[in-house]
């Protein structure tokens, strides 16, 4: 896909992370795919039968069919390295 950014928010305003983050807003301006997985009869359709799409779904790879398709190297970073300290406030004000 080719895309321009439309705009840009920047995220954990209230954190130590602040400044770190930020999502960005596209518009897709024009997508290219392999005419083998087009669907016959339809010059702008992906044919869903042709076409099998790699997910990442919590940091590991998935695709159509049940089970992993795909080692992920993120799926070996502890978990607890992605957390970020809205997690600990969240268990503190728990307490109180």
């Amino acid at each position: 896909m080719e895309a321009v950014v439309a705009a840009r928010y920047d995220m954990c305003e209230d954190s130590p992370w602040k400044g770190a983050q930020s999502v960005f807003e596209v518009r897709i301006q024009r997508v290219h795919v392999r005419q083998d997985l087009m669907m016959e009869g339809h010059p702008n359709r992906v044919d869903p039968d042709k076409w099998r799409p790699l997910i990442m779904s919590f940091q590991e790879f998935y695709g159509l069919a049940p089970g992993k398709v795909h080692p992920s190297t993120l799926g070996q970073i502890p978990e607890h390295m992605y957390r970020g300290p809205d997690i600990e406030r969240a268990r503190q004000a728990e307490t109180v």
